[in-house]
C-alpha cells in the first residue's frame, strides 16, 4: 500500500490528487497513473457501490498514489469493510464535532484504539502491514470538515487523537453559510472557515485539506493546505474532449 501521501506531508510538500466519481476501471487505470500524489474513491456520491470500488481498487494496483475512499457514512461497517478491501485510508463526511470525530477513528482503527474487527481480506494481498500497532499507524482517518457546525468545533474534531487531516467540502461548507454551492467563495465568512480550518490543523499537528479544481489548486497550497484534489476523473475527461474538439474543428464552422 503506498504511503506516497504521507511521504509528501513529511517534507513538507503539497500533496495533489484526483478524485472519482464515476464506476469505471478503465478509466481508473488510465488516469491514476499520471502522477496524482492520491486518489480518493467517492462512495458517497460517486456512481459506485463497494464491489465497484474494489473492481477499481484493481485497476489502479500498479500505481504509487495513496488510495483513499471517501465512505457514504460515518458507520463502522463500511468504513471497516473499505479498508478490509484494501483502501489506505477513509475521508468521513459531515462530522460535526469531536464524538463524530472519535466514531471515525474507532471504526478505522484495531484495539486499543478502536473497534475495528480483524479481517483484511484484500488489503493483505495489497501491502497492508500484518501488525495491529503498524496498521493503527498507517490507516488514515481524514473527517470533512463541510458545516458551520464543524468549523465552531473544528478545534476538538483537529484534536481527536487517530485524526491524520482536516479535509474541507467547500460546496457543503458554503450551503450551510447560506451561500450557493461553489469550490470558492469571496463572502467573509467562507474565507474565515477556511482559516479556522488552516489554524486547528496547524495547533493539532495534523494536515488541512480541501476539494478544489485546477484553477484552485496552486492558490490553495499557497494557503497552506498540504492535501488537494484539484479534478474529478469527469471534469478531466470533459476538459480533454473540449479541447480536442476545439483543436479539431475549424474556427468558423
Amino acid at each position: 500500500m503506498s504511503a506516497r501521501l504521507q511521504d509528501r506531508w513529511e517534507v513538507g510538500r503539497t500533496a495533489f490528487g484526483l478524485w472519482f466519481s464515476t464506476d469505471s476501471p478503465s478509466s481508473a487505470e488510465a488516469l491514476a497513473g499520471l502522477d496524482f500524489d492520491y486518489v480518493v474513491i467517492d462512495l458517497q456520491h460517486g456512481l459506485m457501490e463497494v464491489a465497484g470500488a474494489i473492481s477499481m481498487m484493481r485497476a489502479m494496483s500498479r500505481t504509487d498514489a495513496t488510495l483513499l475512499c471517501r465512505v457514504p457514512v460515518n458507520e463502522p461497517g463500511i468504513i471497516g469493510r473499505i479498508l478490509d478491501a484494501g483502501a489506505a485510508g477513509v475521508i468521513v463526511p459531515m462530522v460535526n464535532d469531536a464524538a463524530d470525530a472519535e466514531a471515525a477513528v474507532r471504526a478505522a482503527k484495531y484495539s486499543p484504539r478502536g473497534d475495528r474487527s480483524y479481517g483484511p481480506t484484500r488489503a493483505r494481498l495489497v501491502g497492508a502491514p500484518a501488525d495491529i500497532a503498524d496498521a493503527n499507524r498507517s490507516t488514515l482517518v481524514i473527517p470533512m470538515i463541510e458545516t458551520a457546525e464543524a468549523i465552531g468545533n473544528v478545534a476538538a474534531i483537529a484534536a481527536v487523537d487517530g485524526v491524520d487531516a482536516l479535509y474541507i467540502g467547500p460546496s457543503d461548507l458554503s450551503i450551510t453559510l447560506g451561500l450557493q454551492p461553489a469550490n470558492d467563495q469571496s463572502d467573509p465568512r467562507f474565507v474565515a472557515a477556511l482559516s479556522s480550518v488552516l489554524d486547528a490543523a496547524r495547533a493539532a499537528g495534523v494536515e488541512p485539506g480541501i476539494h478544489a479544481d485546477p484553477q484552485l489548486g496552486a492558490l490553495r497550497s499557497d494557503q497552506g493546505f498540504a492535501m488537494v484534489t484539484v479534478v474529478t476523473d469527469t471534469q478531466a475527461v470533459v476538459a480533454g474532449a473540449v479541447e480536442a474538439l476545439a483543436a479539431a474543428r475549424p474556427h468558423d464552422a
